[in-house]
């Protein structure tokens, strides 16, 4: 599908390229937003507008050169968009063809932050002169986004910090499999903020860039920076998390060790008097006494119970 926006005096109109003809006029035209095209649209798209279209691989490939670059007259940039659904965390790379004064948007799913754009480029033209402006607030509004995602997160590790200091040992293993995930979605967020600040500092230091969007440009660095020193407290949350569970295991565990330590301390001296009284030998003084059995009986309560109270004592059971 593709939307083109384009001027009409002082108001923004749109249309959706239902039949691909041929662009004449290209200068009213501010932004193109393609979504999940044909190979028809994408061929389309390549011969109006004369654009070298992203392939798959340097859609997908991190290095700095696949991500951002100039030509003579346009910027081609490609920056992940994160997204969570439900449990579920990924980075969707989107695609920016800034060129003259229009912008061609590449993206293959629907994202809440266009349509929000779309409102907003809608209700206030006149904001929108280029597409670095364009540009700018949709990032803008994309690192907004990323912004409550992140907060969300926090929230939802503080509560799962409750869990933890509740000394519930019951939930171990919920308890490790919610770090986990925590991890694994604080390092995508961390990701798709990396992704931003290298491409924002790429684009500052272009001549093309317009003054009014330089220092727009210069505020979400800022932003964006901020946002990833968030995401490293967060890993330090959750690996004090881990060590706090891990501590309160290691004292339930050191209790149970004791628990056994105690019960063998006090059985050894009766299992001692046992072994010396099962030693059937023909010269032991105690072999042939009437009441040597019970006397062994009798002292080996002793050296259990005697044992027992010195440990109740000082707290030890």
């Amino acid at each position: 599908m593709i939307r083109i926006f384009y001027r009409e005096g002082l108001i923004i109109r749109s249309y959706q390229c239902k039949e691909l003809k041929p662009v004449e006029d290209k200068s009213p035209i501010l932004w193109i937003d393609v979504y999940n095209p044909s190979q028809e649209e994408i061929n389309w798209v390549v011969e109006n507008f004369n654009i070298e279209f992203p392939s798959i691989q340097e859609r997908e490939d991190i290095e700095i050169s696949s991500r951002y670059w100039e030509e003579e007259d346009s910027v081609t940039i490609n920056t992940f968009f994160l997204i969570r659904e439900g449990e579920n965390a990924f980075n969707e790379t989107v695609s920016f063809i800034i060129k003259n004064n229009y912008i061609i948007t590449v993206r293959y799913r629907e994202l809440k932050t266009f349509s929000e754009f779309a409102r907003r480029l809608m209700t206030n033209p006149s904001v929108y002169k280029t597409g670095y402006h364009i540009f700018s607030s949709i990032l803008e509004i994309k690192i907004a986004s990323d912004s409550d995602v992140l907060e969300n997160v926090s929230k939802e590790i503080s509560k799962l910090g409750k869990v933890v200091s509740s000394g519930n040992l019951d939930v171990t293993e919920t308890v490790f499999e919610s770090i986990s995930y925590y991890e694994d979605l604080n390092m995508t967020i961390r990701e798709s903020l990396i992704d931003k600040q290298r491409v924002l500092s790429s684009l500052l230091k272009s001549y093309k860039l317009p003054p009014d969007v330089r220092e727009e440009i210069r505020i979400l660095i800022k932003d964006v920076n901020s946002l990833i020193d968030y995401t490293k407290f967060n890993f330090e949350r959750l690996n004090y998390l881990q060590n706090t569970f891990l501590g309160l295991l290691n004292i339930e565990q050191n209790k149970v060790i004791k628990i056994f330590t105690v019960i063998a301390t006090i059985f050894i001296p009766p299992t001692l008097i046992a072994s010396i009284y099962g030693m059937n030998f023909e010269n032991m003084p105690e072999l042939h006494w009437k009441y040597g059995y019970y006397f062994s009986l009798l002292l080996m309560v002793l050296t259990a119970t005697v044992p027992l109270y010195f440990f109740k004592k000082r707290g030890w059971l």
